[in-house]
């Protein structure tokens, strides 16, 4: 079968992430010494630089790592919602949903100390060895892809009006970055410069300990605080200030955990746990029966669709970190196989959460009212000022197009980073930065980047798995759909014509849907495509290249030799690797 790119083969060690500048780095790492916790370090911080539209230091990362001859964990890089960050709060200033930009939507930042945990506990190298592929991009500069230009440009009247620290980042004597020219942020590369000067001294993992201190205690806790409480005009229109504290940020560090793991097909895969969404893929999974249909056909492609709804139903009824989520009942063969039957010959318009174990699901007021079209709810003024995170390359196509689009009062569509690598010992480790975009709040002028926006992702209503609670995690987005490969080697399955579905409220403000849509590929079959819509699907059709940024690494371990594949959409992510 013919392939954009070669599948790599090696035995030395295999890189793939959504950036090529973050793989080289992870590259150079491994290269000198390094293993795959060392490179999966460096590479995050540089992600933070080269796609600032898609992550940041303040941000959240969850990471999943499986050290060679060791039990896979996962550690969580996704923090709390601040102790005053409570529903009546926000209740009290007027607002149905968490705003999709702006303080108030900050958990506390998760990203940088969950990349300390991994380096202390897991790597080798130190703290100066890791930051200094970033802080050469930040300060010597980068040549920015054609996307953080135009997300910039999407905003400039706010950054101009508003959001002025961000605009002497992005805005460099009034211009948004452009391609082949250089961008860069020496605020950021003088606050990692200034952190490794504050931590030097009493050998490497003192200095990682030092640095997280310095984060959590010191002068960029102080920072982020200080930015927290400045006004800042948001998607409601209004200015709010947040609810971070300093308490919040020193009383917080990113946690090991069990993942939950599925055996499906011969392989166990593993998802951070309930709080997450990540079990909503293991789902997903779950349903699917012994016998597929002919794979791409148009019945296999709406059978997977439909128990992508199934399984997202059911996330919004029982995902969260604010209750218990019955995941045994979820996951279970009886419950599935009720599940599985409810998917018929034609596509379903219907959020249809299931009752495991026999419990009631509950929605929110606003998820069902999304979903059924109720008056107050129209569904296209809703996404107009920007829905969702499907993880797809271009927007345009899509009723809630993916890649950051932002509108000019600061509501985003996000999109997201991800990075994998397999060392020579055999070590692996996914990871998949998001928030902290650099149009989800204003830019800290002492530190060159943002806070996060995390927090929109919790429902301002009480008794709900996923309700704004404090000390509690928001609900994640980083888990969409299983791709079942059909004997496709990694970049086959990577390169094949991709699909994403609207039709379960977007976890991202002002939390739209459109009931039935599904986007596909032009790439996909006509006659597939065809077939979708005699099914009733709502098929938008999107550009050849439009869905997804994956990426994927291998070890096979009957020979050791390693494998990785990267997405060709958005020309941007590569693998690398010997």
């Amino acid at each position: 079968m013919f392939t954009t790119r070669p599948t790599l083969q090696g035995t030395f060690g295999m890189v793939s992430s959504t950036h090529w500048l973050a793989s080289q780095s992870a590259m150079a790492v491994l290269e000198d010494g390094g293993n795959a916790y060392d490179a999966a370090v460096a590479a995050g911080f540089v992600l933070h630089v080269v796609e600032p539209h898609l992550c940041g230091p303040a941000g959240e990362v969850p990471i999943i790592l499986a050290p060679a001859g060791g039990e896979v964990r996962v550690l969580c890089g996704q923090g709390t919602a601040p102790a005053g960050a409570g529903i009546g709060h926000y209740r009290s200033l007027g607002l149905d949903l968490v705003p999709g930009t702006g303080p108030l939507a900050a958990a506390v930042p998760g990203a940088f100390d969950a990349w300390m945990v991994l380096l202390r506990d897991h790597g080798t190298k130190s703290l100066a060895d890791v930051l200094r592929y970033a802080i050469g991009y930040a300060e010597d500069g980068h040549a920015p892809v054609e996307r953080v230009g135009a997300t910039v440009e999407s905003v400039r009247e706010l950054f101009e009006t508003e959001w002025t620290s961000s605009a002497e980042v992005y805005l460099p004597g009034g211009k948004s970055p452009a391609p082949g020219e250089l961008l860069r942020n020496p605020a950021l590369a003088a606050t990692w410069r200034r952190l490794i000067a504050e931590s030097s001294g009493g050998g490497r993992v003192a200095e990682i300990e030092a640095a997280r201190k310095v984060w959590s205690e010191g002068f960029i806790a102080d920072a982020l605080v200080r930015q927290a409480a400045r006004p800042t005009l948001d998607t409601s229109g209004e200015r709010h200030t947040g609810t971070l504290t300093a308490a919040d940020l020193a009383g917080w560090s990113a946690s090991y955990e069990a993942p939950v793991a599925y055996d499906w097909n011969g392989w166990t895969l593993c998802k951070a746990g309930g709080w997450s969404q990540g079990p909503a893929l293991l789902q997903q999974l779950a349903l699917l029966p012994d016998e597929l249909p002919e794979y791409g056909s148009a019945e296999y492609v709406h059978l997977l669709i439909e128990g992508c709804k199934l399984a997202m139903a059911d996330r919004e009824a029982w995902y969260g970190d604010a209750a218990e989520v019955p995941l045994g009942e979820l996951l279970s063969e009886p419950y599935n196989a009720r599940r599985r039957a409810l998917v018929g010959e034609k596509a379903s318009y219907e959020l249809r959460p299931g009752s495991p174990g026999g419990r009631t699901p509950k929605l929110s007021t606003h998820a069902t009212a999304v979903a059924a079209g109720e008056p107050g709810f129209d569904v296209k003024g809703i996404t107009a000022a920007g829905a969702g995170e499907p993880t797809v390359a271009r927007n345009g196509a899509s009723p809630l197009p993916g890649e950051p689009d932002v509108t000019a009062d600061g509501g985003t569509r996000g999109d997201t980073c991800h990075l994998d690598i397999v060392d020579r010992w055999g070590n692996m480790v996914a990871a998949t930065p998001s928030g902290g975009w650099l149009q989800s709040n204003p830019v800290a002028p002492e530190l060159g980047f943002p806070l996060g926006t995390r927090l929109q992702t919790a429902w301002l209503e009480p008794g709900l798995p996923n309700s704004l609670t404090p000390g509690r995690r928001p609900r994640t987005t980083l888990a969409l759909r299983p791709e079942v490969r059909g004997g496709l080697d990694l970049q086959g399955a990577i390169d094949a014509p991709n699909w994403h579905s609207d039709s379960f409220p977007s976890s991202f403000y002002p939390r739209g849907m459109r009931p039935g849509s599904v986007t596909v590929e032009s790439r996909m079959d006509p006659g597939v495509i065809a077939g979708l819509r005699l099914r009733g699907h709502d098929v938008n059709v999107g550009d050849a290249w439009s869905e997804g940024r994956l990426c994927a690494v291998a070890r096979d371990p009957r020979t050791g030799v390693l494998s990785a594949a990267a997405n060709p959409r958005g020309m941007q992510g590569y693998a690398v690797g010997r």
